[in-house]
């Protein structure tokens, strides 16, 4: 798994980007590949998947 932060988050609409540890990227997430609720800042562990307009992340988990 991968580990980035949370950069934006909109609860209202479903989305937002992290930014990956490793390469900086900003990764979409998409509420329907999230494990636990997140926000702007937390600290995350996720899978890529392939998307329609590049990489998602997927089973997007909190670091305690």
């Amino acid at each position: 798994m991968l580990t980035g932060t949370v950069k934006f988050y909109n609860d209202s609409k479903g989305f937002g980007f992290i930014i990956a540890d490793d390469n900086q990227e900003e990764i979409f997430v998409h509420q329907t590949g999230l494990i636990h609720e997140i926000q702007e800042g937390d600290r995350v562990e996720f899978d890529i998947k392939a998307g329609k307009k590049g990489p998602n992340a997927v089973k997007v988990t909190r670091i305690q």
